[in-house]
């Protein structure tokens, strides 16, 4: 499994989730920011903050919480 945090500078979201994936005891993951790449702005723009699970392509987009992560990480293939 390799998770990635999709978000943005100033964004308040990615900032909450980052204390939600805290709180969930979430494995290490890698952010992607989205800023300055018109291919990720496009994908997830509207939508970050956005966790991906590189390795199956699973996402679980906000608004998620520790629970939802915690499901979402032993779903891992």
């Amino acid at each position: 499994m390799r998770l990635i945090l999709f978000q943005r500078d100033d964004c308040p979201l990615c900032d909450q989730a980052l204390a939600v994936l805290a709180a969930a005891r979430a494995p290490d993951f890698d952010t992607r920011w989205i800023d300055d790449d018109a291919e990720l702005e496009a994908r997830y723009g509207a939508r970050v903050p956005v966790l991906r699970d590189d390795g199956d392509g699973r996402e679980l987009g906000w608004p998620f919480d520790a629970a939802a992560v915690r499901a979402f990480v032993e779903r891992a293939g």
